[in-house]
């Protein structure tokens, strides 16, 4: 048991450190999201995290909001994983769902009061998909709800694109052991030459089913934007 809890708190470590040097500003975008959530629901409301394996989401606003239930979405069985010990650390349990799979494993007709969708599009290679997958988180919403989405952004033929792209390589080199190679490998992993622009991404969630929409965060070629169901 000790070397499974040792393990675990590794994973965990690495994780959300991992997620920092992705985006530096990190837990002022939580904080931002979760006023945004707070000023817009009652107490009591369901809220939908899809991509939302590690836990991070439940963490920053489970404590703090008793009465909010959540429904965890995450594709990685291993991340689904540290999200459900966050849970549990948290005393969070009885108030989340962890579904293994995409959105597309919410069961219907299951309607929340607010959803969000955290640095995860931009893994949706695809423009269709990245639609359909808007599309189907705008399915379990209620009119009205709110939605927060991040993701990176941007063109990618831009030279100021790339400046900031640069930066953003600069600061893992800066605040990591990794070489050059490594960092390179790490950012076409994460489908850089895949951004779209902040345009595309307006024009995906008013097609999605989205109004109201604002740029509410900015950091390097990293977005965020508030909006509401339709």
């Amino acid at each position: 048991m000790a070397e499974k809890m040792e393990f675990d708190a590794e994973i965990a470590t690495e994780y959300d450190k991992g997620v920092r040097r992705t985006l530096p500003t990190y837990d002022p975008m939580l904080r931002l999201t979760q006023t945004f959530l707070r000023s817009k629901l009652k107490e009591e409301a369901s809220i939908l995290i899809v991509g939302g394996g590690g836990g991070n989401e439940l963490k920053a606003f489970g404590p703090t909001n008793p009465g909010w239930t959540f429904t965890v979405v995450d594709p990685a069985k291993a991340m689904l994983e540290l999200a459900g010990r966050k849970s549990e650390q948290l005393e969070l349990e009885e108030r989340v769902e962890l579904i293994h799979g995409t959105v597309e494993n919410v069961p219907d007709p299951r309607i929340y009061d607010g959803a969000t969708c955290i640095l995860v599009l931009h893994f949706v290679a695809d423009v269709k998909e990245k639609l359909a997958l808007l599309k189907k988180i705008r399915s379990h919403l209620k009119a009205g709800s709110p939605f927060v989405l991040v993701t990176k952004f941007g063109d990618v033929n831009d030279p100021e694109f790339k400046t900031l792209v640069a930066l953003w390589k600069d600061y893992w080199l800066d605040t990591t052991s990794m070489t050059e190679e490594k960092v390179e490998e790490l950012m076409k992993g994460t489908l850089v030459e895949d951004s779209i622009t902040e345009e595309k991404v307006r024009e995906l969630l008013k097609e999605a089913g989205f109004h109201k929409i604002a740029h509410f965060f900015k950091t390097n070629h990293f977005g965020g934007w508030v909006c509401h169901a339709e």
